[in-house]
């Protein structure tokens, strides 16, 4: 499966416990990724400080669904967020 464009779920509901740029404490849940841009695409995407958590997600059914609700109801699920939904941008 191919990123979808204009999700973003992935950049906003799943926790980051290592440090990437701008957070060294990592991300937590539910928070927008401060690399997330404006046109849901990552504006690290292709550079090397690129956290290995985020360039080994892959997209996949199972955990993206059919659409960017469905993502972000399963990403939430995954991490014990009520109201996923309410965090669609």
């Amino acid at each position: 499966m191919e990123c979808r464009e204009n999700c973003g779920a992935c950049c906003i509901v799943p926790s980051i416990s290592s440090a990437i740029p701008a957070m060294p404490q990592g991300k937590p849940a539910g928070l927008k990724c401060p690399h997330l841009m404006d046109d849901l695409k990552c504006a690290i995407f292709e550079l090397p400080d690129r956290p290995a958590v985020c360039s080994g997600f892959k997209a996949e059914e199972i955990v993206c669904g059919l659409c960017q609700k469905d993502a972000f109801i399963i990403l939430g699920e995954l991490e014990g967020i009520k109201n996923p939904t309410e965090l669609i941008p």
